[in-house]
């Protein structure tokens, strides 16, 4: 039983971010659909989804403490879910593989599987060209 559990695990792994020799971001997509990625929230490890529909990089309440994140402030977020009270905390470092972005907006509130998962939204794609082509997200410096 444990061989074929992690058999699967290893079998669902995300698949590492590649760098083309232009600096290109290179993220496979998932055997689930998804793009997934190792990167940090103001330094602390996270596995993100990337959500092109996501406002803002979100983690959870969890998280946020354990990343010593501010109280931040009060806000509502419109999900497709439906609403969710959570906060917002300005000026974060957020990085994508090797790539940091500082001064990202971080939403807090993620509802999530796993306290180290988040969403890495379009306050942080925005920086970048997105592009999907051969079952890989592409991010590139405008």
């Amino acid at each position: 039983m444990s061989a074929l559990y992690f058999g699967a695990k290893r079998y669902l792994a995300p698949k590492p971010i590649t760098i083309s020799m232009s600096g290109e971001l290179r993220i496979p997509r998932g055997r689930d659909g998804h793009y997934v990625a190792p990167g940090t929230v103001n330094g602390v490890p996270v596995k993100f989804l990337i959500d092109t529909g996501a406002s803002f990089v979100t983690v959870s309440e969890a998280f946020a403490r354990s990343a010593g994140l501010p109280e931040g402030v009060p806000t509502v977020f419109h999900t497709a879910n439906g609403p969710l009270s959570g906060r917002i905390v300005s000026d974060v470092e957020v990085s994508l593989g090797p790539v940091a972005v500082s001064g990202i907006k971080i939403g807090i509130g993620f509802v999530g599987a796993n306290t180290g998962d988040a969403l890495l939204g379009q306050n942080f794609l925005s920086k970048f060209h997105v592009a999907m082509a051969n079952n890989e997200l592409i991010l590139s410096r405008p």
